[in-house]
């Protein structure tokens, strides 16, 4: 049987790791640097594995979520990381947001070790990884996408082969600048509505009976700029800000301007100098209250 790894279980990766461990029928081993999501996961049967290498001798499929690239990098390449470890005929799968040169340059060391590698995004909120119904983007060899989709569907509603290694993140990538610039769209509307006098839920409401409807509106906008919403142990603003900045990095290797996209980082980071970097990132709102 199967025995799959799991290495970060932060905001987003303790659920997906509970469901993995509920769905897929076999036995689940993880690490992470705190031991209280371990204690937890532990009730679902989830086994700690000791460390990242003691994980990747014990398993067929290794799954990461893991803050970033720098993350990544450092677990992918340490003295004891996965490319010291890996064996022939495993597979690692990236479930969080890289950078699209670090996932190939990776997906190409591992595959010199004759293991499988693929990037596997995961997009929608923190409920959506509890309910197991997140949207995954894949980047993977059809032969690779074939063996890991019956997983990924164990933490996932959508799950989207988008292409070879790669694809999966460039996909992600855009996913949240189009999300960051909608959002920046609607704190704007929101400010704007209600100095002009306007009751901002009617003006939400309006909007989302009209041609400016979106999932942006009906979530990201009526359930945290409405109310004031912005909790931690969220997507924090200085994840986004993150993302923001790899989908740069792919316009500047590009050649193209990405005025909408500048505006979306400038207000993280004048978000994040207020203070607010690990609040829920449509606290960006805040930045336009401050201007």
């Amino acid at each position: 049987m199967t025995t799959l790894g799991f290495i970060g279980l932060g905001t987003m990766g303790e659920p997906m790791c509970r469901n993995l461990a509920a769905r897929s029928g076999a036995t689940v081993i993880a690490h992470d640097l705190s031991r209280e999501p371990l204690r937890r996961l532990a009730e679902a049967g989830v086994r700690y594995g000791g460390s990242i290498d003691g994980v990747v001798r014990a398993a067929d499929v290794v799954f990461l979520s893991l803050p970033g690239g720098k993350e990544l990098d450092a677990v992918c390449n340490g003295s004891s990381g996965l490319l010291a470890c890996a064996r022939p005929g495993q597979a690692i799968v990236d479930l969080g947001t890289s950078p699209v040169k670090l996932t190939r340059e990776l997906a190409a060391a591992f595959g010199a070790l004759g293991v499988d590698y693929a990037d596997a995004p995961v997009a929608r909120t923190r409920q959506a990884a509890i309910d197991g119904t997140l949207a995954i983007m894949v980047g993977a060899a059809d032969a690779t996408f074939a063996r890991i989709v019956p997983l990924l569907r164990a933490m996932g509603s959508d799950v989207v082969h988008c292409g070879a290694v790669g694809a999966g993140q460039v996909a992600k990538i855009m996913n949240n600048m189009v999300l960051a610039q909608t959002v920046v769209a609607l704190s704007e509307a929101l400010s704007i509505a209600r100095a002009a006098g306007m009751d901002g839920a009617r003006l939400f409401d309006a909007l989302a009976r009209g041609s400016a409807d979106s999932f942006a509106l009906r979530n990201h906008g009526m359930k945290a700029l409405l109310p004031d919403a912005f909790p931690t142990r969220a997507f924090a603003a200085t994840y986004m800000l993150k993302d923001m900045a790899y989908a740069l990095d792919l316009a500047r290797d590009a050649g193209l301007a990405t005025p909408g996209a500048e505006t979306a980082r400038a207000l993280l980071e004048r978000v994040i100098a207020l203070g607010h970097g690990e609040a829920y990132w449509p606290v960006l709102i805040k930045a336009l209250e401050k201007r």
